[in-house]
């Protein structure tokens, strides 16, 4: 592995920790990164599998929370309705990225003015909900009714395209049918989990014959990166958005779409 390389494999990891749990589309952020630092990927892998990462900082600051809930599974049908909304949210997202997957990774993930029109309109719609008056119904993740877990799960599907935003995605559509804001990011920590879990062992298994010593060795750079600096944002983010909503993220949304777009007409 050439230092460059390497370097670049942590900046880029770096970014995805900082990014994967807000709405600003972690993904996103990292292909228009990877591509004008002219960071390469074999089969696009590197993106996809370090934010395993990320995950794993939401299972270190989660720890005591998703073992209480674990232990209460069998006695609590609380606890097994907030575990079948999880899995019910999960579902949509899962079907249509094994059937869009070549797709998604050989035409969307390699066509960055894409990235950026998606971060551009998304930042927009997030800005409208975000001030929209809506009625909160729900306070509390584990009160969410199925039925609204399956139409969170059915916003989830809109961030298989790459600058979308996972978060944003399930956020939005959680405000929009009557959760608060804290709650709505709270949910999308949990989601995330499933959700990256299956991204990771599915592109794993589809590509593990592609990826060399190499490969694995960046991936574990990036890996490292992510999980470390997303314990930074996971720690922090409910407080924040809970003081300032989800206005700041829209906006920087649209900074990054704009500059994009203005640097790719420039030089490519």
């Amino acid at each position: 592995m050439e230092i460059g390389t390497i370097i670049d494999a942590v900046i880029l990891g770096i970014t995805e920790g900082l990014t994967e749990f807000i709405p600003v589309s972690s993904t996103g952020h990292i292909l228009l990164l990877g591509h004008f630092l002219g960071f390469q990927s074999t089969a696009r892998s590197f993106e996809v599998l370090i934010q395993l990462g990320a995950i794993l900082a939401i299972l270190a600051v989660y720890f005591a929370r998703l073992w209480q809930l674990f232990i209460t599974l069998p006695s609590s049908p609380r606890s097994r309705r907030f575990v079948a909304g999880i899995v019910l949210a999960f579902l949509p997202a899962a079907f249509a990225g094994v059937l869009a997957h070549d797709f998604i990774k050989t035409v969307l993930f390699e066509t960055p003015i894409v990235i950026c029109v998606a971060l551009v309109v998304g930042g927009i719609l997030l800005l409208v909900v975000d001030r929209m008056p809506l009625k909160v119904r729900y306070h509390d993740v584990m009160d969410y009714p199925l039925s609204l877990c399956l139409k969170i799960g059915l916003f989830q599907t809109l961030a298989l395209i790459p600058g979308t935003s996972r978060s944003g995605a399930t956020i939005a559509g959680a405000l929009l049918m009557g959760t608060d804001k804290r709650s709505a990011a709270e949910f999308s920590f949990f989601l995330a989990m499933p959700t990256m879990v299956g991204a990771f062992t599915y592109d794993l298994i589809k590509n593990r014959d592609l990826l060399s010593l190499d490969d694995f060795g960046l991936i574990a750079i990036g890996f490292v990166m992510a999980f470390l600096s997303a314990l930074v944002v996971v720690r922090g983010l409910l407080d924040f958005v809970s003081r300032h909503g989800f206005a700041p993220f829209a906006w920087w949304r649209i900074a990054v779409g704009l500059a994009g777009i203005v640097a790719i007409v420039a030089i490519g």
